[in-house]
């Protein structure tokens, strides 16, 4: 395993007036881990993740991303990473195969085309190309989100609880993938409140 560091956080904190986000957190991400975070809902979580993708600024302490301070340098980080959701929904008006074409054109994908078929191929959800969104399951939604996060083929995928609402079986299956990802050679950072899906 590459021991490159991709993120380093040091003493990271994140406080709102008296309240604290998040407290003193400290971990080091290499190349091709698949880090979890794991904490009850309010324990943070998402805070280190927006903190990672610079959309905050920390309170007190340090985080790196590729070497990079992610608050000042997002726009270098950004073509290297993406980030899926369970909680983010895509346009519901454009059918599946849009969706994926249309972010393509947004990451400046080469050939948007052959990117969409190769990840709908990928999560196995060909065969709902031209459903839209609002009509799938929870766990196809997942399956879309993360087509659409691989879409610039990112070093770093950070996930918020991923597998958020899906039934034991399909958590399974996402597992599944996502340990699948990191043999492609991506890095995963996870957030989960669920042992079984780190």
């Amino acid at each position: 395993m590459d021991l490159t560091p991709i993120v380093i956080a040091q003493g990271l904190s994140k406080h709102y007036g008296r309240v604290a986000a998040l407290s003193n957190l400290n971990f080091t991400l290499h190349s091709g881990e698949f880090v979890g975070l794991l904490g009850p809902n309010g324990a943070g979580k998402t805070t280190a993740l927006h903190l990672t993708l610079g959309l905050l600024e920390p309170t007190a302490g340090t985080i790196s991303v590729f070497g990079l301070t992610p608050k000042t340098s997002r726009y270098r980080i950004a073509g290297r990473l993406n980030f899926c959701s369970s909680y983010n929904q895509l346009p519901g008006n454009l059918k599946v195969a849009e969706n994926l074409r249309i972010f393509s054109r947004l990451y400046q994908v080469p050939d948007p085309l052959a990117k969409t078929k190769q990840l709908l191929d990928l999560f196995e959800i060909s065969h709902l190309s031209s459903r839209l969104p609002n009509s799938l399951s929870s766990g196809e939604k997942t399956r879309l989100n993360l087509a659409k996060s691989l879409l610039n083929d990112p070093e770093l995928l950070i996930l918020d609880e991923p597998a958020s609402g899906l039934d034991p079986r399909a958590r399974v299956e996402i597992r599944s993938l996502l340990l699948e990802l990191q043999r492609m050679g991506k890095t995963i950072l996870i957030s989960s409140h669920i042992l079984a899906d780190l």
